[in-house]
């Protein structure tokens, strides 16, 4: 497995990259085609709902498509989608496109194919290192969020060198999507028949134990999720340029500083939890990161907010390998496809709700109000997860 686990990391980093690229370019390139914060909402919402319906089919019929020939169909259809993305100018046809293409406005990885390596990845490694290796597969995500947010630095030097207005570099910049899309296929391609479940078909459904576990999960991550949606890269990078007007090589500067905080708040995220427990290091390095965004809404310098979210981008992470190893852990292994897609698909549908509530909220209330209201409702979740979950720890935390 191990030639498959880095066929998955390199792929995973791969699409990290366009991802962040997407997350970070597209609001401001939107605006710069004549679309207002309501419009880029709706774009954003859209992608994000495209990304949900794909993680629901793959939750329900991978395993039977097979988990290789759906990996490459989920990179070919965001290629093309993502690339015709380019060409339209209204509202309307993109917004039908970044469904279609799955366009994120997370700026971070979460879909149909994050959904499939999750599943997989712990059957790679022993339950005491499946946390780190958790924080490996996020850590190679953020790296590539972090490259991803310098490629959306770019329209800025292409406007200044070669004197292209800044949609037009913006849109030639988002080039590098569909590319990157494409250049996962091999990748998946070269997997082995190991990656396939084992799991008999007829088995391929959640437990008793397993069902309850995920539904009560499942119902605090939609509110997490929800308020997740507030907060995507697109709006807070529409926020910094909108509020402050600054360049978007300096917005793309600071999501890469940002994306650097959370590649090693993983390591740190798995060395917390080996000595805490997963859900005390899940709850209590996420709830000063939303405290940490209220400020940023309310402070009036740039830089002081420029280095407020640096120090939430510290923390905020912390609780991705955290989670997921917590899921994979408390449910049976024949369980997990469906739980990883479960999860996901309703982090998604939280994901895709809320970027066109923001949009309005910017529109009608204040370009700070979504941040309020997201780490608000992120709080609220941590709490109740804490209440509900700290007495259910996974197998290595009981042996200890």
């Amino acid at each position: 497995m191990t030639a498959d686990r880095r066929g998955l990391l390199a792929a995973t980093t791969l699409r990290a990259v366009g991802t962040s690229t997407v997350g970070v370019l597209t609001g401001i390139y939107l605006a710069e085609i004549g679309l207002d914060a309501g419009a880029i909402g709706a774009v954003s919402t859209a992608g994000l709902a495209g990304a949900a319906l794909a993680a629901f089919a793959v939750t329900l019929r991978a395993d039977r498509w097979g988990r290789r020939r759906t990996l490459v169909g989920l990179s070919v259809l965001a290629a093309a989608a993502g690339g015709a993305f380019l060409v339209p100018e209204s509202t309307g046809p993109l917004v039908v496109l970044a469904g279609l293409g799955m366009l994120n406005a997370m700026g971070r990885d979460r879909g149909g194919a994050v959904i499939l390596e999750q599943a997989t990845l712990p059957a790679t490694v022993p339950p005491e290192r499946r946390t780190f290796a958790f924080a490996w597969y996020s850590a190679l995500q953020d790296a590539g969020h972090a490259l991803g947010s310098l490629v959306a630095g770019l329209p800025g030097l292409l406007a200044a060198g070669l004197g292209l207005t800044l949609a037009t570099a913006a849109r030639t910049t988002l080039a590098v999507y569909p590319l990157l899309m494409l250049a996962t296929v091999p990748l998946y391609l070269s997997l082995s028949p190991a990656v396939e479940p084992v799991v008999p078909r007829a088995a391929r459904r959640l437990s008793p134990q397993g069902r309850r576990i995920v539904t009560r999960l499942s119902l605090l991550f939609s509110l997490d999720s929800l308020g997740g949606g507030f907060l995507v890269t697109t709006l807070l990078s529409y926020f910094f340029f909108e509020r402050f007007g600054v360049s978007a090589t300096t917005v793309a500067g600071l999501f890469f500083a940002a994306r650097l905080a959370n590649l090693v708040s993983n390591f740190g995220a798995a060395w917390l939890a080996r000595r805490f427990g997963l859900v005390n290091t899940m709850v209590f390095t996420h709830i000063p990161s939303s405290l940490l965004l209220v400020a940023v809404a309310t402070v009036e310098s740039f830089p002081v907010r420029a280095l407020l979210f640096l120090l939430r981008e510290c923390l905020v992470e912390m609780d991705v390998p955290t989670r997921v190893s917590y899921v994979m852990a408390v449910v049976e292994p024949g369980d997990r496809t469906a739980a990883s897609g479960i999860t996901n698909l309703v982090r998604l549908v939280g994901w895709a709700v809320g970027p066109v509530l923001a949009g309005l909220a910017m529109q009608h209330l204040s370009l700070g109000a979504p941040l309020v209201i997201g780490a608000t409702m992120k709080i609220v979740y941590d709490l109740a997860l804490f209440a509900a979950f700290r007495r259910i720890r996974p197998p290595e935390e009981q042996e200890a």
